[in-house]
């Protein structure tokens, strides 16, 4: 693969790269790039990660030397399934079957546990040097990659530890490329800066697209606001099931929900069915939606690129419901393998009705 393939590869359906032209310098000089994501085992997947997921795949498809952090103790920090560390370690089950599903099988990546991490004494120690060099207010600036508010560190200090954990275990992995959504931003910026400042390696990032939730959010909303707290506003998140699509949802729910979201037409911003379609669908290879309409209504179009889909969509040509019916049957092909793979594992299948249990759903039926 050349150099020019790998790259674009690596940036392809990212929101923003930190710096593409270290990227850049990095793979025309040859170099073996070490990369990971770093994640909080929180309980079921939903389909926005499926963007961050597809994304390692291609990064490992680029030559990437990959690595998944489990993030335990991170979650529990966090609060997540209500601070169970049992649930919390046995819901990376759940992600790595997912992963195996779309192609990253175990042996493609490295999985690493922060219960690891965290039982070396130079891990610590390196998280001291990490804090030594920022400010009280820059880390407490840098909590909203955990979707919380600086003040909630007046509730909990351990929160004040996780960005600087989440700074640490970049630099205790080595890494050249740190992946994550555009809500882990700040982490990142002060993983950059911090760097600098202690003489390791400055770590590029790559950010992937937040999907709207289906409740979907109007633009008068957000008025006003900044990057964060609209990003806390609209993402699409497992803490609201009702506005979630969970990867192993049967088809009949998929229909269901996607039926019931937020859609205004002739919009594209923060339309979640519109976002489904350009970060998931579309960057499938060969996709094409099709969407089928009686003779009266225009017939059956297919629509082979996004941009085309969004065109006809902003001038009117086609409307919402339409635009849902096509979009959850893509979505039904799409999950099925995962499905199937997550529910015909008994262990698995036990361990997302355990979760579902917690968040007050019963979707899965015990056999």
């Amino acid at each position: 693969m050349s150099v020019e393939d790998r790259f674009n590869l690596i940036v392809r359906n990212t929101q923003e790269v930190v710096t593409r032209e270290e990227l850049w310098e990095k793979l025309e000089r040859g170099e073996k790039l070490k990369g990971y994501i770093g994640y909080e085992p929180s309980g079921l997947v939903h389909i926005g990660w499926l963007i961050w997921m597809y994304k390692v795949r291609d990064l490992v498809e680029a030559g990437v030397d990959f690595t998944i952090l489990e993030a335990t103790w991170h979650a529990h920090i966090n609060d997540k399934l209500g601070g169970d560390l049992n649930l919390i370690r046995s819901s990376t089950k759940i992600v790595r079957a997912v992963l195996e599903a779309i192609g990253v099988s175990p042996g493609m990546v490295k999985y690493v546990d922060a219960e690891d991490l965290a039982s070396d004494k130079e891990y610590w120690g390196l998280l001291i040097r990490v804090a030594k060099k920022n400010t009280l207010h820059r880390v407490r600036r840098a909590m909203t990659i955990m979707g919380r508010r600086a003040e909630d560190a007046e509730i909990d200090a351990s929160k004040l530890l996780y960005p600087m954990m989440q700074v640490s275990d970049i630099y205790y992995l080595d890494l050249d490329l740190a992946l994550g959504g555009m809500d882990q931003r700040k982490a990142h910026m002060l993983a950059r800066d911090t760097a600098e400042k202690l003489g390791v390696k400055k770590p590029i990032a790559i950010h992937t697209p937040i999907l709207t939730g289906l409740k979907g959010v109007g633009r008068m909303d957000v008025a006003g606001k900044d990057k964060d707290e609209i990003l806390a506003m609209v993402k699409m998140s497992k803490s609201k099931p009702e506005y979630t699509i969970f990867v192993h949802y049967p088809p009949e729910k998929i229909r269901e929900v996607v039926r019931k979201a937020y859609c205004p037409p002739r919009q594209v911003e923060f339309n979640p069915i519109m976002e489904i379609n350009k970060y998931l669908l579309f960057p499938q290879p060969g996709f094409q939606l099709v969407v089928e309409r009686p003779a009266k209504y225009g017939g059956t179009v297919v629509y082979p690129s996004y941009e085309e889909l969004e065109k006809d969509y902003i001038e009117g040509k086609l409307h919402p419901a339409d635009l849902k019916k096509a979009t959850a049957e893509a979505l039904v092909k799409l999950l099925e393998p995962i499905r199937e793979r997550l529910l015909s594992d008994k262990e698995t299948r036990e361990t997302i009705i355990s979760i579902e249990r917690f968040y007050g759903l019963n979707i899965t039926p015990e056999s």
